[in-house]
């Protein structure tokens, strides 16, 4: 009888190790395919909340212009439950500013909008326009702001950046809002959303296609960063990419049009005077042997 318990003691591990195995085989692995998210319909809903929502404001004194612009950009997200301004006869969420009274012209503020969605191709983008007003509130300047892609090492250099010059002393206040015309517009995205695809046979097989440029469209709610510009935002602002790059000639076209190269015709002229100077004092040296060995002779 105690022999038989260490022999069921055996028998039941490996039941139950075969029965783990045969589970692992059983799980099969996921498939790399992002959710299905339909970029049109996503900004369908944004834009009918937006249109649903009430208006508080459509004239530029009717904003509270009480907090003062950051000194450094500051995240902001506008969507359902943010004011909405009916400006020029569309609707938009909104923020107001009054502008430090001490800062040294001219001065930059800074802004950036973080991609709204999971996926890039799936994302949209709050495009700010901006407005600066005088101390009674008349517009001075309006801006639709030109959005530029940047990738840095950080969510902090990351996204769609953009800027406004402060020039004019006359300026107290400043309004962030969304034209219709950004609203319907779209940014360029140098890295283009990757296209996933399954075959019948393989189907956890992921294709990729990264060519063609993408554009991220506009929309009317997003996160957005403003304030004072600092030397982060400014090296990401003027170092982003605001447009697909005019294509080159290659970079070996360009090594050989800016470096001499040991088969140019400079160089095969002076490699042949070379070839002429060496076989001038191979000829010297024949001469001079020959008088020597005369002379040994002799």
């Amino acid at each position: 009888m105690t022999y038989r318990l260490p022999v069921f003691a055996a028998v039941l591990a490996c039941t139950v190790l075969l029965g783990g195995c045969h589970s692992v085989k059983a799980l099969i692995p996921p498939t790399l395919l992002p959710p299905a998210e339909d970029t049109a319909a996503a900004l369908k809903l944004a834009k009918q909340q937006l249109q649903q929502a009430s208006p508080c404001c459509s004239s530029f004194a009717d904003f509270s212009y009480q907090n003062m612009l950051p000194w450094q950009p500051q995240k902001f997200t506008l969507g359902s439950g943010s004011m909405v301004a009916n400006l020029n006869n569309a609707h938009s969420y909104f923020l107001a500013f009054r502008l430090p009274d001490n800062a040294k012209l001219p001065y930059r503020i800074a802004l950036k909008s973080e991609l709204n969605g999971r996926w890039l191709h799936s994302s949209y983008l709050f495009a700010p326009t901006i407005v600066l007003l005088d101390a009674g509130f008349q517009p001075i300047g309006t801006n639709d702001i030109n959005l530029c892609e940047h990738m840095g090492w950080g969510n902090e250099t990351t996204g769609a950046f953009g800027s406004v010059e402060v020039s004019n002393d006359k300026a107290h206040y400043v309004l962030v809002y969304s034209s219709a015309a950004q609203q319907s517009g779209k940014t360029y995205w140098e890295q283009s959303p990757t296209a996933f695809s399954t075959t019948a046979s393989t189907p956890t097989t992921v294709q990729l296609d990264n060519t063609a440029s993408f554009s991220v469209p506009h929309g009317p709610d997003g996160t957005i960063w403003v304030g004072m510009m600092n030397k982060t935002y400014a090296k990401a602002v003027d170092n982003a990419i605001c447009k697909k790059p005019a294509p080159g000639d290659g970079v070996l076209n360009t090594l050989r049009a800016t470096l001499p190269t040991p088969w140019s015709s400079t160089s095969s002229s002076g490699g042949s005077g070379s070839g002429n100077n060496s076989n001038n004092s191979n000829n010297t040296d024949t001469d001079t042997s020959n008088k020597t060995g005369s002379n040994n002779i002799q």
